[in-house]
């Protein structure tokens, strides 16, 4: 079994384990906060299914229907998580409304909120485990199930705090409160991850990515690099598409310029803890290059070299060359 499927079934045995916990509390209960913390408990357990079947998914190799492999299902898998958040905290607020008419009676608190609080300390530790484990593996699912089960030992906490206060005040609509509060929360954190799995799908740019390709073209960048621009990057799971535009030396050879390319796409892939499959468009230079290039005992340079360009993730996207820039 893989690292990654190892994780998530961790997930899927704590969030099995933490949300019967959670329902006992409830029936020794009867809080309608209780029940809103039990219900979110059934959609950790559904998508921690569903990340395990798209873990699965994701490593399968790329075929003739997949070119790009399977990794774009990571998007699709937060959508599902996102989505099923969105929706139990639409169910927990349809139960605090119905707590409001039909208020109920509340008993044992002490007993629930000692339940309640062991899986909230469990929740936020296996939830910080699987966060720091999925960003060293660039697995966008194992990071999603963590930060879901860490918004759900944080509302746990909220939840504790407000029983608790109303043990203490006997304000008995306080309960309701919390429901309602905690819906609101878990609506707010749905959204933000349907949002980002959106995002993902639509190949929106990711900053963070750019940012880290930039960084290490700029420390390996050669000589014979003039120019890099209309760079364009996608991510399908662990793996990144890099589109770009790679401006070089117009007397060089195809070979020459065969190896060239070779040794760029060389530099990311060493450098870049993520594998990563280019599509480079070669560029000839031009006379307007010759300002910035930095290339030694250049046999057609028509103008000294006066400006280093730096290369950054505002300006390598560009559909342009450099020189054009004021």
């Amino acid at each position: 079994m893989s690292r990654e499927k190892r994780l998530i079934v961790l997930s899927l045995l704590t969030g099995i384990g933490l949300m019967l916990l959670k329902f006992l509390a409830y029936f020794l209960t009867d809080s309608n906060a209780i029940f809103s913390d039990a219900a979110e408990s059934i959609v950790n357990v559904v998508a921690s299914s569903f990340a395990l079947y798209s873990i699965y998914l994701s490593a399968r190799p790329k075929d003739q229907n997949h070119p790009y492999g399977h990794g774009k299902v990571e998007f699709f898998s937060i959508f599902v998580e996102g989505g099923l958040i969105f929706i139990a905290g639409s169910i927990i607020l349809i139960k605090a409304i119905y707590a409001i008419l039909y208020p109920s009676e509340i008993s044992n608190i002490e007993e629930g909120l000692w339940l309640i609080l062991s899986t909230a300390i469990i929740n936020f530790g296996v939830g910080e485990y699987l966060k720091r484990r999925g960003s060293q593996l660039r697995s966008l699912t194992i990071e999603a199930d963590g930060k879901h089960l860490q918004i759900d030992a944080i509302s746990s906490i909220g939840l504790i705090a407000g029983l608790y206060l109303m043990k203490v005040t006997k304000m008995s609509w306080i309960d309701t409160a919390l429901s309602a509060g905690l819906g609101i929360y878990i609506l707010w954190s749905g959204y933000k991850m349907l949002r980002k799995s959106i995002s993902g799908l639509m190949d929106e740019s990711d900053e963070a990515v750019l940012q880290e390709v930039v960084d290490v073209l700029g420390k390996t960048r050669k000589h014979d690099w003039i120019d890099v621009h209309n760079m364009r990057i996608q991510r399908y799971g662990r793996e990144l598409h890099v589109d770009c535009h790679l401006t070089l030396p117009k007397y060089y050879t195809l070979t020459k310029v065969h190896d060239v390319i070779s040794d760029f796409e060389d530099n990311l892939n060493n450098q870049l803890d993520m594998s990563t499959e280019l599509f480079i468009h070669a560029d000839p230079c031009m006379p307007e290059c010759c300002h910035y290039c930095t290339m030694k005992d250049c046999p057609i340079r028509a103008e000294e070299f006066s400006k280093h360009i730096e290369w950054t993730s505002e300006n390598l996207p560009k559909n342009m060359k450099h020189f054009r820039e004021n």
